[in-house]
């Protein structure tokens, strides 16, 4: 019993220093106190700032040619230890940094020559690409250095700004961090079908690699205000924006793919001319291809299920099946015009899927995928599509009965 007890001190001992070195830490890390925390960026179209310009005037400086602006937004110690010991009006909770040039990485280690805390982008949330900037260069040449990048998360949201990228950075409401809020509004999306699906580092990635075609959310920006207001449509051959879909054809969009978590739709009852809004509670749809010798085509079939939230009608009785009938026809007729938009902007104008009907021939038809995706968009463009829209209202709300 001795002999045995006494073999196992020693590993009692090396499994206590193991647990004691791994709880110290990594010898060589920086304290979280020495850091600034990066959370936020936006890329422009370059634009010196004033206090860019004051110090290339007094400085040395690189060689280096003034392409793009990206914009940093930091939280760093200092202004979260102010923010929350201040006495008097509220400081920003958040620092932003711009530096001007043509490399990306270059530009962001030339603000360590600003500052004594070393950047990491561990934390980082958003990233936002202007208009004008995703239209002059593809974004596998925007984002590259970040998909490289091993300390940037797969996770990082991408956006595209109508103005100013940096404008959506900004805020006036005293303890307001702005990537953040960007964040969290993609999170509203069970409330309303024209937020799209979180679009990642990753995704974007995924679709560049794949040559598809693809939609980004877009983001305005007004007096430190920000909205959601349709979508950038991104070429597949390109990797370049070519167009935007305004809220409405990206709810149509919505609608086609499936993915809305919840929303309402608002309709006109043909003989009052009032208003008719159904609201989401689900929906799903299916895009089945058709394929006859050379002939492709596809099917859309969607449904939902939902309530009758807001009656204008002012003889409507939300009790009687009459007229939940013509309720539910109604608000089929806007998702169908809603549809039909999405549809005509895809196919006619911009003539780029962007809804996934590729992917579905791909997987049902491979054969007949091989054969087309080289010059899908442009095949896509003459395929017929046929829609058929599907509402169900099963329930009411609060309140029924015949309106006086």
């Amino acid at each position: 019993m001795k002999q045995s007890h006494s073999n196992t001190r020693p590993l009692f001992i090396s499994l206590s220093t193991i647990l004691f070195l791994s709880l110290a830490g990594c010898w060589s890390s920086h304290e979280i106190e020495e850091q600034s925390l990066g959370i936020g960026l936006a890329f422009d179209k370059a634009k010196q700032s004033a206090i860019e310009k004051k110090l290339n005037e007094q400085g040395e400086g690189y060689s280096k040619r003034n392409l793009i602006t990206a914009t940093y937004q930091f939280i760093t110690p200092q202004v979260a230890s102010s923010t929350t010991n201040q006495s008097g009006p509220q400081k920003k909770s958040y620092v932003n940094v711009s530096e001007t040039g043509d490399s990306l990485h270059q530009m962001v280690r030339e603000i360590s020559l600003r500052s004594e805390q070393p950047v990491t982008a561990h934390h980082m949330k958003v990233v936002v690409i202007s208009e004008e900037l995703a239209r002059s260069y593809k974004l596998g040449q925007l984002l590259d250095q970040n998909l490289r990048e091993s300390e940037l998360r797969p996770s990082c949201l991408i956006f595209i700004s109508k103005g100013r990228a940096s404008k959506t950075l900004e805020t006036k409401k005293a303890g307001e961090i702005p990537a953040f809020r960007l964040a969290g509004i993609v999170e509203n999306a069970y409330r309303t079908t024209r937020i799209l699906p979180p679009m990642s580092h990753i995704k974007v990635e995924s679709k560049i690699t794949s040559g598809s075609s693809f939609l980004i959310q877009k983001v305005l920006s007004v007096d430190g205000q920000v909205k959601f207001a349709g979508a950038a449509v991104i070429a597949g051959k390109t990797h370049k924006m070519t167009g935007t879909l305004d809220e409405e054809e990206l709810e149509g969009v919505t609608w086609i793919t499936g993915k809305g978590k919840g929303g309402v739709v608002k309709s006109f009852d043909k003989e009052t001319g009032q208003q008719i809004v159904y609201e989401i509670e689900s929906m799903k749809s299916s895009i089945v291809p058709r394929v006859e010798a050379d002939s492709i085509s596809f099917d859309v079939n969607i449904e939902s299920v939902g309530r009758l939230s807001e009656n204008w009608v002012v003889s409507g009785d939300s009790f009687n099946n009459e007229f939940l009938k013509k309720a539910e026809k109604s608000s089929e007729k806007e998702v169908e015009r809603l549809v039909g938009n999405a549809l005509k902007k895809m196919q006619k104008e911009y003539k780029t899927d962007v809804a996934g009907f590729g992917n579905r021939l791909r997987i049902e038809q491979p054969k007949v995928w091989k054969k087309v995706k080289k010059d899908w968009d442009q095949t896509f463009s003459e395929t017929p599509i046929n829609f058929d829209v599907k509402l169900t209202i099963n329930d009411y709300g609060a309140s029924g009965g015949a309106k006086k």
